[in-house]
């Protein structure tokens, strides 16, 4: 195999290179098997490889020691290149620094020969123009304007320009002297400004931005230059109201002028705030009194509803101008156009509002109570009224005559909602037409005439209405309506409740007045709870009387004592079973008209009533061991009955009454085991036997005995 440098480039593998190497020398690889394999010839060729190796590594490092004597004279000869261009470079900048010394001083010298130059030149230019003025000013003088540039319409600026600089002039000379030439170059002075300012409304009309330019540019130094403006936006406001909503005009007329302003004047800033002024003074405000006058007094809730429609789109319209340059405070300067529009009609609006929302608020009653033909009977005030309520209260007596509503609680969701309506509109009115200073005072004089309308004229009289139309406690069969008053007053506050948090409070949160409307809210809700509870309480007490008048009527005292003991085929008496039809529709009434934790509190009280009820009922008679059985029946039905109550405590009472019961039917015997247990053991042991004494055995069996 041939040493050449090839063979070593990478990557190189030693072990292959040697292994290659075998294979190419005959006898020194596998081929041929062990008998083929000759070490000598192997060991051999490796001797003369490493020779030839030798050889070649010699004659590499030859060319190596060649080739870095070559790199170190041209290196040599680099480096003394580079110091020759360093020394013809720092030539090169001497030169460069003496040119621009040589430049500078010339410039110098340039410059002084200028200022002389113009020192000579700017008095006689000012010589020429006096000169050419005075010429101008003969002419004024004699009577003749002989001179082309004030007979050639063509050369109107020239004109215009001799004849602003002979009018400043003129105001400079004696009157007594110069009258006539006065008034003549005034005369002449006003003659072009007119001139100007007709070529600048041709101009205008043909659209020829660039003559307007022109003729804007000469008029500036005119004291008509105010006019030519005022020329300019009446000619844009021409045409530019054909549609019947003036303020998407007056935007569309703004953004189209804006964008030609600035090609034409040279303060549009000005310009575009003169516009707007006038639109607003002239277009706007005309605008907003014929919408507003005319309503005023006719129709107060129109006017009311144009008014916050005018504002809202003004202060709208105002939003969108904002977006133009008119001056370093532009909203300063909007927020005075609105007011001079609005300021006469702001300054009355609250008053308006509390007398429209009064008089809207007491319509909507009067006709919800017309539609009933319910006339609204007053409610008393005062100490009498409150002594009553207070009696009423704790006795639950009926002080004064019960009313027949027939079923009508007088509350009505639909009534509720349109006077939520008419305040929630009096709210957006007040929040956008309402002072900062004055919002959070405007909203608490809004919130008071709704809590008196809702809370007050309807709510809490209902409420009243309700507590009158309570029967007495032993009236019979009698239709207890409270409730529905209870379920619709819980849903009419919800909505209530609602509307002050989404409408009233986002405008009272950071003033002084949170802290009132909070007070009077919670001051309605407790006034009302007040007869809510009174009424609840009254509803129980009837609920407990109509039970009891049917366990009067329909509860035998031989139910419980049979005739014939071995007999009796009923789970249960007619009055238990009675009773719990009752009960059973009360508590699903009570579950409608309620919610939260309200209806635990109410099925409980009514739970512990009807369980008094029952436990007193049960001790009025006495149990034979058949009768016994049946009253452990009737109490095991009133328990089932209990459970649809949910409340523990209720269950409970039954169980413990369902365990008394069991003392009827015990044998004797086992009469003081079942007396210690779990039930019972904890029981007063009178309770325990009153509930023996019941037993028609009590004396035969000697019962006594056990409680002695």
């Amino acid at each position: 195999m041939a040493t050449t440098a090839q063979l070593f480039e990478e990557p190189f593998d030693a072990d292959e290179y040697v292994e290659r190497l075998a294979w190419r020398t005959p006898g020194g690889g596998s081929k041929g098997g062990a008998e083929a394999f000759d070490p000598k010839r192997l060991l051999e060729e490796f001797e003369n490889h490493i020779e030839e190796l030798k050889q070649l590594d010699e004659k590499i490092q030859r060319r190596v020691e060649k080739l870095e004597h070559q790199c170190h004279r041209e290196a040599k000869e680099f480096a003394h290149k580079v110091q020759d261009l360093q020394r013809s470079n720092q030539v090169a900048f001497q030169h460069f620094q003496e040119l621009d010394e040589h430049i500078s001083y010339v410039a110098t010298k340039v410059c002084h020969l200028g200022d002389q130059l113009e020192g000579v030149n700017t008095p006689r230019q000012r010589a020429v123009e006096a000169q050419r003025l005075m010429t101008y000013f003969n002419e004024f003088l004699d009577g003749e304007l002989r001179s082309d540039v004030f007979n050639n319409p063509d050369k109107i600026k020239e004109a215009a320009d001799i004849i602003q600089k002979l009018h400043l002039i003129a105001q400079e000379l004696p009157f007594d002297r110069f009258a006539d030439v006065k008034a003549k170059i005034a005369s002449k002075y006003h003659d072009l400004e007119r001139q100007l300012i007709q070529e600048f409304t041709n101009a205008q009309r043909r659209g020829e931005i660039g003559r307007m330019r022109e003729v804007a540019a000469v008029l500036l130094h005119f004291k008509g230059y105010a006019h030519c403006v005022d020329v300019y936006i009446k000619q844009c406001q021409e045409g530019a109201y054909m549609r019947n909503d003036v303020f998407e005009d007056t935007a569309v007329l703004c953004q189209r002028v804006n964008t030609q302003v600035g090609e034409v004047f040279s303060s549009p800033e000005a310009v575009m705030a003169k516009l707007i002024q006038s639109i607003f003074e002239n277009k706007l405000q005309a605008h907003v009194r014929e919408k507003l006058d005319e309503t005023r007094h006719s129709d107060v809730e129109q006017y009311l509803k144009n008014l916050y429609d005018l504002y809202t789109r003004t202060t709208m319209l105002a939003a969108k101008l904002t977006e133009f340059n008119l001056g370093s405070d532009k909203h300063t300067f909007l927020s005075k156009l609105i007011k001079n529009i609005f300021s006469s009609y702001l300054e009355s609006y609250i008053d308006m509002e509390r007398e429209y929302l009064r008089t809207r608020s007491a319509l909507i009653l009067q006709r919800y109570y017309d539609s009933k033909n319910h006339q609204k009977r007053p409610i008393g005030t005062g100490s009498i009224q409150e002594l009553k309520e207070r009696i009423r209260q704790r006795t639950n007596l009926p002080l004064g005559p019960s009313i027949d509503t027939h079923g009508e609680t007088f509350l009505s969701q639909e009534v509720v909602v349109n006077l939520l309506q008419e305040t929630r509109h009096a709210f957006e009115r007040c929040h956008r037409l309402s002072d900062p200073s004055d919002l959070p005072k405007n909203a608490f004089s809004i919130f008071l005439l709704l809590v008196e309308h809702l809370c007050v004229d309807h709510i809490d009289y209902a409420l009243e209405i309700g507590l009158s139309a309570i029967p007495s406690a032993d009236a019979k069969n009698a239709n207890l309506y409270f409730l529905d008053v209870v379920q619709q007053a819980n849903t009419i506050f919800h909505l209530f409740d609602k509307q002050f948090n989404d409408h009233l409070m986002p405008l009272i949160s950071s003033s002084p007045k949170l802290t009132e409307c909070l007070h009077k809210k919670k001051e309605v809700i407790e006034q009302m709870e007040v007869k809510l509870d009174t009424g609840i309480d009254r509803t129980l007490n009837c609920m407990v009387g109509q039970m009891k008048h049917i366990l009067a009527t329909e509860q035998k005292k031989t139910d419980f004592r049979p005739e014939d003991e071995n007999n009796v085929m009923i789970q249960y008496t007619t009055a238990c079973s009675k009773v719990c039809a009752y009960v059973s529709r009360q508590v699903e009434r009570v579950r409608k008209s309620m919610d939260g934790k309200n209806v635990d509190t109410v099925l409980t009280e009514l739970g512990v009533r009807f369980h008094r009820l029952i436990h007193e009922h049960l001790q009025q008679y006495s149990y034979s061991s058949m009768g016994g059985m049946l009253a452990i029946c009737d109490v095991a039905e009133y328990r089932r009955c209990a459970k649809d109550f949910r409340v523990p405590l209720v269950l409970q009472l039954f169980d413990t009454l369902h365990a008394l019961c069991n003392l009827l039917v015990v044998a004797p015997d086992n009469l003081k085991q079942v007396c210690s247990g779990e039930q019972l053991t904890n029981l007063d042991r009178n309770l325990l036997h009153a509930f023996v004494q019941l037993r028609v055995d009590y004396r035969s069996s000697r019962l006594g005995r056990h409680f002695s």
